[in-house]
């Protein structure tokens, strides 16, 4: 199963910006990812999002964690599935 979640990047003990992954739920936080789909920086409030990967991957049964799944509710993504 594939999971949408955050890795985290940046410098040690301080994590300033997260990519936005596919991995598969076996992998660890920081394990080889599949896609890179975008990154959050919730330090300066920025995200870019890969949109129609990330609505390619939601059709193909991947899963958002719940940070994931709010991030991409405020881009408001899932309007655009319906």
């Amino acid at each position: 199963m594939v999971k949408l979640r955050l890795k985290r990047c940046g410098r040690k003990q301080r994590a300033t910006v997260y990519r936005i992954v596919a991995i598969d739920v076996r992998s660890r936080r920081e394990g080889r990812d599949l896609r890179k789909v975008g990154f959050y920086d919730p330090i300066k409030n920025q995200t870019y999002l890969n949109v129609p990967l990330i609505l390619y991957l939601l059709e193909k049964g991947a899963q958002p964690t719940g940070t994931v799944y709010d991030i991409l509710r405020k881009a408001e993504i899932f309007k655009e599935i319906i």
